[in-house]
């Protein structure tokens, strides 16, 4: 780790002092590096990391108190900020009032019905709290309560108070049901993946076609790439992985011609949309890099027009009840549209605005129209979602349409504005350092403040779920270590000067399991990189399924784990989007692309010799038992890898469709921006030829894959 430039009130801190203030608030103070060393977390880093969670010191009385008020804090409240237990649980918890008062608590279920909590014969010393004697009556949660967000109600004298109580699962359903069965599906990043109707980038329609087309191979499921918010016009972020919000979807995926709307657009603007469709289209086989900016310009003007024909009354119906549903969430994502698309690129940086609530208000009736617009969006991407989800449930596959849960948010984006109460300020995600870069990562993504979350009955993060489960059969998390910990990295240090930060992971994944079960859907943990071993068989016990990815698998000896010994409650996949596609690693392309852009750290063939001794050993597995003879070329080279992994008992094996037409270049080269078209490849085969979903249909390298691994599971 490198120095921070001490601060000057750090002389007179305690060491020791420090760190349990630290620790009060779950900031690990140590760190264990890659290399198997634990180092100290030093003190600026403690104390910004403390600042950003809302504890400012300076100095050992300032610490001391800090203590003493963290230790007061549940003293000070009637009810805790927020309950979340597993179903069956009679979790006790303390209610204060003033010393010999009376308490009545009750809970209210989410169907309205009032239950008493009867309180435990609980002695516990009362305490002197800011001048008064209070004392702590203990209570237990009822244990026949049913799954569901409930609410717990307390009244001493003339004080109320009332807190939610979230009843979650013991363990998520669905990872049993897929457990039962082993099945294989598709993943891929949609906006690469165009057909003939597209406007130069894969939208929902053709999420619908693939589904379809994969469904009918055989496919029990469809992974996509995170479908999140971007800006709301160009320039927009191409990373799917640094959205504006992960609540809501991005415009540009729309298929204007699927709106009922477009029906009835007068000639003249029928006319219209067609030019800025065949202007968009045109680019469909093209393998130059994608260009969101103009395609989403195009949309936008034409998404306009189709706003502006007059609903029918059942059509504007269902949108005012979609409005209802998401409530104020939406509308305040819609104003938040509504001043960003003004924001002129020339004038610098986009910076959210600090507004008071007069002037909200009056934004509001300003830009009553554009706010309309915008929801109105978000209606149309829940309705294609849905359709989607339908025509894959419909084509037989068992999950269907699989979502991608990005890490966090852009710092500029509407969730940093909107949920700006329950993240955390001065302070961004990132990981510390690590084998592949010695100053860490940052991720420029602002974290949810664990203690606000809670505050907020952890709503924000149940809205954001519910969203993106609405029409799916599930969800795949990124970074879902994150539920657990993140590294908090301060503003104005590198990446490696960060702590973890500790959340309390039994409430989020009872959140993301109550709602996944809510939604009958499957969860996926993206659960790579440094952890502890117990989170994996928490996630198991929950059930998460984990993943693994064919060229990570090492057993102690850092040989290649046997697929017999994988995990059964995964998803195993020979890459993922953060690799190169097989077709390329096999080759080489990757190193090669690396030498290009400097970035190798020995001679290229000394590479290259280093990236096929590591794929001999996994290769030789497949030779072992049968899959890969002598002399196989790419093709089959790439199908016994897929073979090899249904010789493993994870429930879901993946086949990324790059691997499926021979693609080579990489989606995603780490460290850099404008040096490669980051999440910009378009879908092209291996003699460099683009590859519509017409062509995919019909394509007997495709097939050749697909029923190669559906004989395997077999």
């Amino acid at each position: 780790m490198t120095d921070i430039p001490a601060h000057p009130a750090t002389v007179t801190l305690s060491p020791d002092r420090l760190q349990a203030l630290a620790r009060a608030w779950r900031v690990e103070t140590t760190v264990t590096g890659f290399d198997g060393i634990t180092r100290d977390i030093p003190a600026p880093t403690l104390l910004a990391v403390l600042a950003a969670l809302g504890v400012t010191v300076s100095n050992d009385a300032q610490v001391d108190a800090a203590l003493a008020d963290r230790d007061l804090a549940p003293w000070r409240r009637l009810l805790p900020p927020v309950l979340v237990v597993t179903e069956g649980e009679q979790r006790t918890f303390g209610v204060h009032v003033p010393h010999g008062d009376d308490v009545l608590v009750w809970v209210e279920t989410e169907d309205g019905r009032n239950l008493p909590v009867q309180q435990r014969d609980v002695w516990t010393d009362p305490r002197d709290v800011d001048g008064t004697l209070t004392g702590r009556a203990t209570f237990a949660v009822p244990g026949d309560l049913p799954l569901g967000w409930h609410t717990v109600g307390a009244k001493s004298g003339s004080r109320l108070a009332s807190c939610r109580l979230i009843v979650t699962p013991r363990r998520l359903a669905t990872a049993d049901t897929v457990g039962a069965t082993r099945q294989w599906g598709l993943m891929t990043q949609l906006y690469s993946v165009r057909s003939r109707r597209s406007w130069g980038v894969g939208d929902l329609a053709d999420l619908a076609d693939l589904a379809a087309i994969s469904g009918r191979e055989g496919a029990g499921w469809l992974l996509i790439n995170p479908l999140h918010a971007a800006e709301p016009a160009p320039p927009v972020e191409p990373s799917p992985y640094l959205p504006s919000s992960r609540r809501f979807f991005h415009p540009l995926y729309i298929r204007v011609e699927d709106i009922p709307e477009f029906g009835y657009l007068p000639q003249e603007d029928r006319a219209r949309v067609a030019e800025l469709a065949g202007r968009c289209s045109a680019d469909n086989t093209s393998v130059d890099a994608i260009d969101r900016n103009p395609v989403f310009a195009a949309k936008l003007e034409a998404l306009a027009l189709v706003h502006a024909v007059e609903r029918s009354p059942w059509r504007q119906d269902a949108y005012a009840a979609f409005v209802r549903r998401e409530g104020a969430g939406l509308r305040d994502f819609a104003l938040w549209c509504a001043l960003r698309e003004r924001h002129d690129p020339a004038d610098g940086e986009w910076v959210n605005p600090d507004l008071s609530d007069a002037e909200i208000g009056y934004l509001r009736s300003e830009l009553a129209g554009r706010i309309d617009f915008f929801c109105w969006l978000q209606f149309v991407c829940d309705e294609q979602l849905a359709a989607a989800q339908r025509v894959a449930e419909g084509a037989g596959m068992g999950v269907g349409i699989l979502h991608d849960l990005a890490v966090g948010v852009h710092q500029q984006g509407s969730d940093a504005w909107t949920l700006r109460h329950v993240l955390a300020h001065g302070v961004t995600v990132g990981a510390p350092a690590d084998m592949y870069s010695a100053l860490g990562q940052n991720w420029n993504q602002p974290p949810w403040h664990p203690e606000r979350l809670a505050e907020a009955g952890y709503v924000p993060f149940r809205d954001m779920l519910r969203t993106i489960l609405r029409h799916a059969g599930g969800i795949r998390v990124d970074h879902i270590l994150g539920l657990f910990r993140l590294w908090w990295v301060p503003e104005g240090t590198i990446a490696a000067d960060g702590a973890y930060v500790g959340y309390d992971h039994e409430a989020m994944i009872g959140v993301l399991a109550l709602e996944a079960q809510r939604a009958g859907a499957v969860v996926i943990g993206e659960d790579l990189g440094l952890f502890e071993p117990w989170v994996r068989r928490y996630l198991a016990d929950r059930g998460i399924l984990g993943t693994s990815i064919l060229w990570f698998e090492f057993d102690e000896a850092h040989a290649p784990l046997p697929v017999e010994q994988y995990r059964r409650l995964c998803l195993a996949s020979v890459n993922t989007h953060d690799l190169p596609p097989t077709a390329g690693y096999l080759s080489g392309e990757h190193i090669r692309l690396r030498e290009r852009l400097g970035m190798l750290d020995a001679p290229l063939e000394q590479e290259l010799a280093a990236d096929r001794a590591e794929q001999s050993a996994f290769l030789a597995m497949a030779r072992e038992r049968g899959l890969l003879p002598d002399g196989a070329d790419e093709e089959r080279t790439i199908a016994a890898l897929h073979e090899l992994l249904g010789a493993s008992p994870a429930c879901l094996i993946g086949v990324s469709l790059v691997d499926a037409v021979g693609e080579k270049r990489v989606q995603n080269q780490p460290g850099t921006k404008d040096e490669y078209p980051n999440w910009r490849v378009p879908l092209a085969d291996a003699d460099g030829n683009a590859v519509l979903i017409e062509d995919l249909a019909v394509s007997h390298r495709a097939r050749s894959l697909f029923s190669a691994v559906a004989n395997a599971l077999r």
